[in-house]
């Protein structure tokens, strides 16, 4: 495989990993709180909606849109995608905003499930399902996405989906075994790095679509797949400096405070 496509199937593993941490957090906290039957139904009833999402979202994008038009619109989804993650791995670096805690999400939610009124339909606990249904589908949609745009840019959707299903089984597999959520995941550091992959892959495929204005035929990066690279060490840069830049504006706000 190129460098493109390794790439790919690494930042489409780390991202559903990331995603699909997220969701077992919300899960386990249903099932343990308001029963397993109605957050597993929940679980259920989210895949169904996702896998009817994809196949909408994927034949549109595959089917209406030219190839140069496709990379613009890919890479475009991407780079917000991307600069979206970026941000906040930036602000939790510097500072200004609190470290994503699995074990207090955990707790959250489960206190939120203890105090919501107990309302059953069709023998299911109703709380239990659509929040469980919600935190998968709300995850998923961001995974898909991914793996949409990431396979469709790159040709190759079975690389892209086996990096999202590897993902989800390991994700599944160590949440089942251990019963609890997974916080020791370096979660706030994968997000930084999958920001700058989806980042560096966004502007790259974004500029290349631009040719869609150009007579219809995507343009070309000077050294191919390798100004992916170039682009990553740009968004690093970029990051490692606002990163200093804030951390100063947050000790002057603390200096103030005093």
């Amino acid at each position: 495989m190129s460098g493109a496509t390794w790439g790919l199937v690494t930042s489409v593993f780390v991202a559903s990993a990331v995603e699909f941490v997220e969701a077992l957090t919300i899960v386990l906290a249903m099932g343990v709180t308001r029963g397993w039957r109605s957050a597993m139904a929940g679980v259920v009833a989210a895949l169904v909606a996702l896998a009817a999402f994809t196949f909408a979202a994927g034949y549109a994008l595959r089917t209406w849109m030219p190839e140069s038009l496709l990379q613009l619109v890919i890479g475009t989804l991407l780079l917000i995608f991307g600069l979206q993650w970026l941000r906040k791995a930036v602000l939790r670096s510097s500072g200004l905003k609190a470290l994503h805690d699995e074990d207090e999400e955990y707790a959250t939610q489960r206190a939120a499930a203890r105090e919501a009124a107990s309302t059953r339909r069709f023998g299911l606990d109703s709380f239990g399902f659509v929040v469980s249904f919600k935190g998968v589908f709300l995850e998923g949609v961001e995974v898909v996405f991914i793996v949409i745009t990431f396979g469709l840019s790159a040709g190759d959707m079975p690389a892209a989906i086996a990096g999202a299903g590897v993902a989800a089984l390991l994700v599944v597999i160590v949440g089942a075994v251990l019963h609890r959520p997974l916080s020791m995941v370096p979660e706030n550091t994968l997000k930084y790095g999958v920001g700058l992959m989806l980042a560096s892959f966004g502007a790259y495929w974004s500029v290349e679509g631009l040719g869609v204005f150009l007579g219809g035929r995507h343009l070309e990066w000077p050294g191919a797949d390798w100004a992916i690279l170039g682009l990553l060490a740009s968004w690093i840069v970029v990051a490692h400096v606002l990163v200093r830049r804030l951390a100063a504006v947050r000790r002057t706000r603390e200096v103030a405070a005093r």
